[in-house]
């Protein structure tokens, strides 16, 4: 893979060429990274803390959803510092994948010196390489005083965060995805998360434990409950929909590994990384300021919207 430090520092002279540059080094980055054996590197950061920060992320989406929304109102209310602080706030927290999502786009793609170590312990690390890489050394010196410039790679660090947030809401549309054909082929149901899956776990386990117990044996047992279903009991759904989400929590942690091919095959990755590349350009050129679109977040709450009204219809049909 050709990496984006062969890009001169006298390119930030021709920022146009500069950018130019970064997005035919797109389709490189992605095939290393995103395709397999590369998600597979990616992802073998994931065994340790992901597997407990990915349930937490799952329970956060919607908060963090929620605030992005509120501050994109507030901004567009004129409401400034109410609306930055709203967007300054981390909600998710940072997995170790998405760490390396944005070690990796620093560095290979963009070409930035920077520590892993140090960007690990220190947040404010990769606003400090931003503002003193020479490739945008002319850029940042466009600014009007050196608060500015700071404020600018701030927001640079902060698009970059939500670009590697992203694979969290992708995590859990493919754990989504994954659910639905589970419910298709076991239960004959359509089944877009845990919620609505449950039911039928739990059916199918009551109706188990139901011929186990049978007194006839469970060959009788399974006629006559094949007859007779019995009911799961509300103790029983919850706890299934307790463990059925721990476990689509866990495998959130690692479903970047299916999703990444499937993503890089579809250009998914590609224009992605194109939209921070937008982002950036404008943010470093002075021409304004442009959020990265966190638009996966809201698929994401798509989906747990058709979980719960899914449940509800079975719910009431029952």
């Amino acid at each position: 893979m050709v990496s984006s430090s062969n890009l001169m520092p006298s390119d930030a002279a021709n920022p146009q060429g500069y950018f130019a540059g970064l997005r035919a080094l797109v389709n490189g980055f992605a095939a290393q990274h995103f395709t397999w054996p590369g998600t597979f590197r990616l992802h073998r950061v994931a065994f340790g803390w992901d597997v407990l920060r990915a349930p937490l992320n799952v329970l956060l989406g919607p908060v963090f959803l929620l605030t992005r929304l509120i501050s994109y109102l507030c901004l567009r209310l004129r409401l400034r510092r109410v609306g930055g602080w709203l967007a300054r706030r981390r909600i998710l927290l940072r997995t170790a994948v998405a760490a390396r999502v944005e070690t990796l786009i620093v560095t290979d793609l963009l070409g930035l010196p920077l520590d892993a170590g140090d960007r690990a312990r220190d947040p404010s690390a990769l606003a400090r390489a931003v503002l003193a890489a020479p490739q945008f050394r002319e850029m940042i010196r466009k600014r009007s005083d050196p608060a500015a410039a700071d404020a600018s790679g701030q927001r640079i660090a902060r698009a970059l965060a939500d670009y590697a947030s992203t694979r969290s809401a992708v995590a859990e549309m493919t754990t989504a995805l994954c659910t639905i054909a589970v419910g298709a082929s076991l239960f004959n149901a359509l089944t877009p998360g845990m919620i609505s899956l449950a039911p039928g776990v739990a059916d199918a386990l009551a109706r188990s434990t139901a011929i186990a117990a049978f007194p006839l044996g469970e060959t009788l047992g399974g006629m006559w409950y094949g007859m007779f279903r019995p009911g799961a009991s509300p103790v029983l759904i919850g706890l299934t929909v307790a463990a059925l989400i721990i476990v689509g929590s866990v495998f959130a942690a690692f479903a970047g590994i299916i999703a990444d091919p499937v993503q890089s095959r579809l250009g998914i990755h590609r224009r992605r990384l194109l939209r921070l590349i937008d982002t950036l350009e404008v943010e470093l050129q002075g021409s304004g300021h442009k959020a990265f679109a966190t638009r996966e977040h809201i698929y994401a709450r798509a989906l747990d919207i058709w979980d719960a009204a899914a449940s509800l219809l079975r719910i009431f049909r029952s």
